[in-house]
């Protein structure tokens, strides 16, 4: 009876142990998966931009949204300058005018989001509109937000990834190796899965962008500061390039300064100013969305709760004080000469906007500057904006065909040379003489600044190394003549051009 007790026993403890190590294999095959999941998820479902608290910085580095659709993996973006050097005119992005600021992994302009299991980057606000200066060569940077990024080569920047794409270096064999190197050794996954397919999809989607941009490749060279704002959205419209107009077919001109947009939501009767260079729309935040367009973002991918912190916070932003010294006398002298020709047009002064004509559009006969930038925004083009946003309650209904440009206040203005739309003019100096005596050529990109002709020095075209851009005034959408005669003070004595620009230092 013992033994068969003994039997029992046992027989129940090898049950036991059997249905305790199928319970366990159970548990494993919910477990590995269950934990490979959430080790999966956790990886490549969050959308998680990098923000910062400080607006200014937000504004220098924080998201539109663009990284989503046109985003590159950070340690792709960061070793193809050393890839690809070949294709660069000098020493990483900064020869492109991208600024870098001590401690950040980025520069000015970028931002980074994580996205599809990767930190990605692409552009955001600040690429078109922040820049330096220095007082002189030896002299540090400042970084200024709002302004112009007169420095940033953007056509430079934009063939930099299309040549790179069609080199044989542009592969997993090439950057693999060049992300071990500077970033430390890679995992398994990233190693021969992560990185090879996100190498292929981001050379694919380059390379699908260099055919649908070709276009720009019949253009006179952008230069530093310029873009041609509007074409590339008939690109993105799939606009047949070979029947376009050829008058349409250069639509260059300068960024834009961005400072105090609420005093842009209306004018002296009552209207919304008319925005952009041409004047083609009076909703602040359609132009602020189409602008976001330059970012890389879509419809879907736009983060509008970012883009709607920095609406906000462009309401009020003021630009900075010209930090040089001002004769303050001569500025006085300067002040009558203003209000007789400038002011009806350009605002009462840099921090007063009212004028009869402020944010009213100027016909082209009437301003004579190049008009290119005009004729490259068709009624055609007009139309099929209207389609962006369909269905959304932001849909874009404000775009129409001008045939003038716009009268802009002048807030800043010793920050936003060159000047004219196209960026024609190195000087606020230059820009009181005839066009005939304006220079035919000049050096874009320096940023030392020229305090005695209000605008940054464009005589030196070399400097440690980096060439800067030769601007010919004689190739289509450069010309700088225009906004001249008797009405634009042109024909002023010139002590009395002196003194006018000594006044537009206190703006």
């Amino acid at each position: 009876m013992a033994e068969h007790k003994n039997d029992s026993q046992d027989n129940a403890a090898r049950a036991a142990a059997r249905w305790r190590r199928r319970f366990s294999i159970l548990v494993l095959l919910m477990v590995i998966p269950l934990a490979l999941g959430l080790s999966i998820g956790s990886r490549f479902l969050p959308d998680r931009p990098v923000t910062y608290d400080d607006i200014e910085e937000h504004f220098k580095y924080g998201s539109t949204g663009g990284e989503r659709a046109s985003g590159f993996p950070f340690w792709i973006w960061q070793v193809l300058p050393q890839v690809c050097a070949k294709y660069l005119p000098g020493e990483g992005y900064a020869s492109l005018g991208m600024i870098y600021e001590p401690g950040q992994p980025i520069p000015v302009g970028m931002s980074m989001r994580r996205n599809l299991g990767l930190d990605r980057v692409f552009l955001n606000c600040a690429a078109c509109h922040a820049g330096t200066v220095r007082d002189t060569p030896d002299s540090p940077p400042r970084v200024y937000v709002g302004m112009p990024a007169h420095s940033l080569n953007l056509m430079g920047f934009q063939n930099f990834f299309f040549q790179c794409a069609g080199d044989a270096k542009f592969s997993a064999d090439y950057i693999v190796p060049e992300i071990d190197r500077q970033a430390g050794r890679l995992g398994m996954l990233d190693r021969y899965l992560v990185y090879p397919v996100a190498i292929a999809l981001m050379r694919e989607r380059l390379l699908m962008l260099r055919e649908r941009f070709a276009w720009a490749g019949k253009q006179p060279a952008w230069g530093p500061g310029r873009v041609d704002t509007f074409n590339p959205s008939k690109a993105l419209f799939n606009f047949p390039p070979d029947k376009l107009s050829p008058e349409e077919g250069i639509g260059t001109a300068d960024f834009p300064s961005i400072w105090e947009q609420r005093k842009r939501k209306q004018r002296d009767d009552g209207q919304p100013m008319q925005l952009h260079w041409d004047g083609n729309n009076t909703k602040a935040e359609e132009r602020n969305k189409n602008a976001a367009f330059g970012t890389g973002t879509t419809p879907p991918t736009i983060d509008l709760l970012a883009i709607g912190r920095l609406e906000q916070w462009l309401l009020d932003a003021m630009p900075p004080k010209y930090p040089y010294p001002i004769d303050r006398a001569l500025a006085e002298k300067g002040a009558p000469l203003y209000a007789e020709y400038c002011a009806a047009c350009h605002g009462a002064s840099g921090q007063d906007f009212k004028g009869s004509y402020v944010g009213h559009v100027v016909p082209l006969e009437q301003i004579g500057t190049d008009r290119h930038r005009l004729d490259s925004f068709t009624p055609e083009l007009a139309q099929n904006l209207g389609s962006v946003y369909a269905g959304y309650p932001w849909r874009f209904q404000g775009f129409r065909k001008t045939f003038g440009y716009a009268n802009m206040p002048l807030d800043g203005i010793w920050l936003r040379a060159p000047y004219l739309h196209n960026g024609a003019v190195p000087s606020l100096r230059d820009l009181l003489e005839p066009g005939t005596k304006r220079p035919k050529a000049f050096c874009r990109g320096y940023d030392v600044f020229d305090q005695r002709k209000l605008g940054f020095v464009s005589d030196v075209c070399e400097e440690g190394g980096r060439h800067f851009f030769h601007f010919d005034t004689s190739l289509p959408g450069n010309g700088n003549a225009g906004h001249e005669g008797k009405a634009f003070g042109t024909e002023m004595a010139d002590d009395e051009k002196t003194a006018l620009v000594e006044f537009l230092k206190t703006f």
